[in-house]
């Protein structure tokens, strides 16, 4: 049955305008958006989700947009008494705190299309990593790589560690706590690809990516948000000004729209060479 069926005797016809039929699931967690007009009856929604998904065993609700140093949506469980779950995707699993750090299941696809371009033998820096989920999703299919993954959040990197060791890989990943600013230079020219997730500011750490690559060259995921209207423009241009202040040459590979950022914004990837 459809969510609005299950509802139809707790709601009323008034109520069921505001109703909001999609939510994610992370592991044994549905993460759900509830309306002000909604509110006296988030149990009555909760219950009738958990009643379509029996493997739910918590359901949270967000309660406040991403803010913060680690941009973080705050969340009230509704259901449950556990905000900690492991997700499981494409043969990889993610030990996560849905309260504590930032992770998108929609992302899934995206980190498979990333995978899926890495060559055996790549070192390779993921910046503003998170719990691992690109360094996983890449090292599951490539045990022949070396990885950094760089996170500033301190339970991010926790977790990070501790999916290295729940998923076995037999590439090198190295979890490394601090701000790219300053855990990525020891780096510099050592790279093949650069991945930077972060598609709110991750403009602003082109010039430390671009000197992470060796000098021959390599590739760059550049994450960005973008309007519906002009999806790749400004990030092509902040990835073409950023490989020019560094003196190095750049060929734009790929434009990807990767999933809805907010109401007509989306998150954007443009995939680059960059040499010198």
């Amino acid at each position: 049955m459809k969510l609005k069926d299950l509802l139809s005797e707790k709601l009323t016809k008034k109520e069921m305008e505001f109703l909001r039929t999609s939510f994610d699931i992370v592991g044994d967690i549905a993460i759900i958006e509830i309306p002000d007009e909604l509110e006296k009856k988030e149990k009555d929604i909760a219950k009738a989700i958990v009643s379509m998904h029996p493997n739910i065993k918590t359901v949270c609700k967000k309660t406040s947009d991403r803010s913060g140093e680690f941009r973080l949506k705050e969340m009230k469980l509704i259901l449950g008494n556990n905000s900690e779950t492991i997700h499981t995707e494409h043969g990889c699993k993610y030990k996560i705190d849905v309260k504590k750090v930032y992770f998108s299941p929609r992302e899934s696809t995206e980190r498979q299309r990333i995978s899926s371009q890495v060559k055996d033998g790549e070192k390779i820096m993921i910046m503003f990593s998170g719990v691992c989920p690109y360094a996983i999703a890449i090292a599951k299919q490539h045990p022949d790589i070396n990885i950094y993954a760089v996170e500033k959040n301190p339970d991010g990197h926790k977790y990070a560690e501790e999916n290295v060791k729940l998923n076995r890989v037999r590439a090198v990943v190295t979890p490394i706590l601090g701000d790219v600013k300053k855990e990525c230079p020891p780096y510099f020219d050592e790279c093949d690809r650069v991945a930077m997730p972060l598609p709110k500011s991750a403009y602003e750490f082109l010039d430390i990516a671009i000197k992470c690559l060796k000098d021959k060259g390599g590739i760059i995921h550049f994450y960005h948000r973008a309007p519906e209207d002009n999806l790749f423009d400004e990030a092509v241009n902040l990835l073409k000004n950023a490989a020019k202040k560094e003196k190095r040459k750049i060929k734009i590979l790929n434009k990807q729209r990767v999933l809805p950022y907010g109401p007509r914004m989306y998150k954007v990837c443009i995939d680059a060479k960059v040499w010198k």
